[in-house]
């Protein structure tokens, strides 16, 4: 009886629910890396035409909420978006709403299943440039965000942010059943199946059921025999 490595079996078990997980996450991923890339070329545009500007100050226009300051009014009303939390542009597939019709765009991939950035090393492909780059970096070795405390290092600004609360005992997702907290999103989802009693990772062999894959990979060596740990 053929078993399929641990590594591509976590792909299939999880086809159904963990791919569309990875999607969300990288779409994500992909508008608070494409807000962060905005905001440092602004500061770097700043310093770099600092003079410019300041002859230009009079005819920009200045949010009211965090002084921020926009070339037009257009972009001074897309701005107000972040403080009034306003989501307009709505996705007809699923309902989700977004707060710029870019966004919903970007979006609509999921659906239509476009990803049109590809790596040239790998081939595997991406619904946007910015995963596209997060993930060269897998190939380059490169860590450009380095955590000011610790010093590790991380592929893409998301993890680094993720890895600060760590220092800081932030935990933003807390449980609305029993108000455990956590750091992650994905460790609250993970627990509120010990509520719901979800269970959506099933044993092809003897169809028990299990809430973690972790928890069906290791079940599945009772199948397979498999002993991966040795007594050194």
């Amino acid at each position: 009886m053929a078993f399929i490595k641990e590594e591509s079996e976590d792909v299939k078990i999880e086809e159904a629910f963990t791919v569309k997980q990875e999607d969300l996450q990288e779409q994500t991923d992909c508008i608070e890396e494409n807000e962060g890339s905005k905001d440092e070329e602004h500061h770097v545009k700043i310093e770099e035409k600092t003079h410019f500007l300041k002859r230009r100050k009079k005819n920009r226009f200045t949010c009211t909420q965090c002084g921020k300051s926009l070339a037009n009014k257009s972009k001074l009303k897309i701005h107000m978006i972040i403080h009034t939390g306003e989501k307009p542009f709505t996705c007809t597939q699923c309902g989700k709403s977004f707060s710029q019709s870019s966004h919903l765009n970007q979006h609509m991939m999921i659906h239509t299943g476009e990803k049109p950035f590809t790596c040239t090393q790998c081939r595997k492909s991406f619904y946007c440039s910015f995963s596209l780059n997060r993930h060269m970096r897998i190939h380059t070795g490169e860590k450009p965000f380095a955590c000011t405390q610790c010093g590790k290092s991380f592929t893409c600004l998301s993890h680094l942010n993720q890895h600060m609360m760590i220092h800081t005992g932030e935990k933003p997702f807390t449980c609305t059943q029993c108000g455990k907290s956590f750091s992650q999103s994905s460790s609250l989802n993970q627990h509120m199946r010990i509520h719901t009693g979800e269970k959506p990772f099933t044993c092809t062999q003897c169809g028990k059921s299990f809430s973690q894959s972790s928890s069906l990979n290791q079940h599945m060596r009772i199948h397979t025999g498999e002993k991966p740990f040795q007594c050194t």
